[in-house]
């Protein structure tokens, strides 16, 4: 136990900084969103309770995880990296354009990998966008394996402390762009930038929307491997196959339940195991 407390001191100390002085600004533009928009549709209470509750109990669970599972693995990793990479502004600014690019591959993996995106569908559950929506995760991220998309920084010879907190700059400028409050930013920036705008097309599903748009912080990176798309139509958010439920554990567990049913189907083992990497919804006749 003294062992895992000594890397949770050394490794995850900046991270739950960096939440806990963003924490007062995200429930601050909620309540402001909340009444801005109390006429519009824009926030349903159960559903927002939903997304709260989602992020709350996601919270103490990843905390956990990440202590006995990640922080350990991560640190064996940084004891066998390439090199020992000193952070300095610069090197700082590249580990975190690397972030990024590994956290669109992350994402990318999560819309068109079927085993990733058991955990990653609770996130598009919501048929509204707003700042809430942003809180709804999933409990099963660390054991879906997310983290492992960050190791290549580590093993490359980031310490896991930075690699996290770049991690949490990219994932809290995110909760910004989940939001129909602002329409477009200047040209430059929706060039450059993931914005509402932008994200909001990621959440719909439009056949157009659908798995576009991954980026967290940039949107170069869809613009290079072609998976960008601009919003022009009114954004239809939520899932293809809708599973409505308020209930925490079916909000997190319904995805898996259904792929190892699909699974149980099969005659055999190498179908049975497709379903683990093949998209969403992929079926062996279509």
């Amino acid at each position: 136990m003294d062992a895992l407390l000594d890397l949770y001191h050394r490794h995850l100390d900046w991270r739950d900084l960096t939440l806990l002085m963003l924490s007062p600004v995200f429930i601050a533009l909620i309540a402001l969103e909340a009444w801005r928009f109390r006429r519009t549709g824009v926030f349903e209470l159960r559903d927002s309770l939903d997304s709260l509750n989602s992020g709350g109990s996601y919270l103490v669970i990843d905390l956990l995880l990440l202590t006995v599972l990640v922080l350990p693995a991560m640190g064996w990793v940084h004891d066998h990296r390439l090199f020992t990479i000193a952070v300095t502004p610069w090197n700082f600014l590249a580990l975190f354009l690397l972030v990024e690019f590994l956290y669109y591959g992350f994402h990318r993996a999560s819309h068109r990998i079927r085993w990733f995106w058991c955990a990653h569908v609770v996130h598009h559950g919501s048929e509204k966008m707003n700042f809430g929506t942003a809180l709804r995760q999933s409990w099963f991220y660390p054991l879906a394996g997310n983290w492992l998309f960050y190791l290549p920084a580590v093993w490359l010879g980031f310490e896991p402390r930075w690699v996290l907190f770049a991690l949490s700059l990219n994932l809290g400028y995110q909760f910004f762009v989940h939001t129909t409050w602002v329409e477009r930013l200047p040209a430059w920036f929706e060039f450059v930038f993931n914005t509402p705008s932008h994200h909001r097309a990621h959440h719909g599903r439009n056949p157009q929307y659908m798995d576009r748009n991954y980026g967290g912080t940039l949107i170069v990176f869809d613009r290079l491997f072609g998976s960008f798309v601009p919003e022009q139509e009114p954004v239809d958010y939520g899932l293809e196959h809708p599973f409505p439920t308020h209930n925490l554990f079916s909000l997190n567990a319904h995805e898996w339940r259904a792929m190892f049913r699909d699974m149980a189907r099969e005659q055999s083992w190498g179908l049975r195991l497709a379903h683990l990497w093949m998209p969403p919804g992929w079926r062996r006749h279509g």
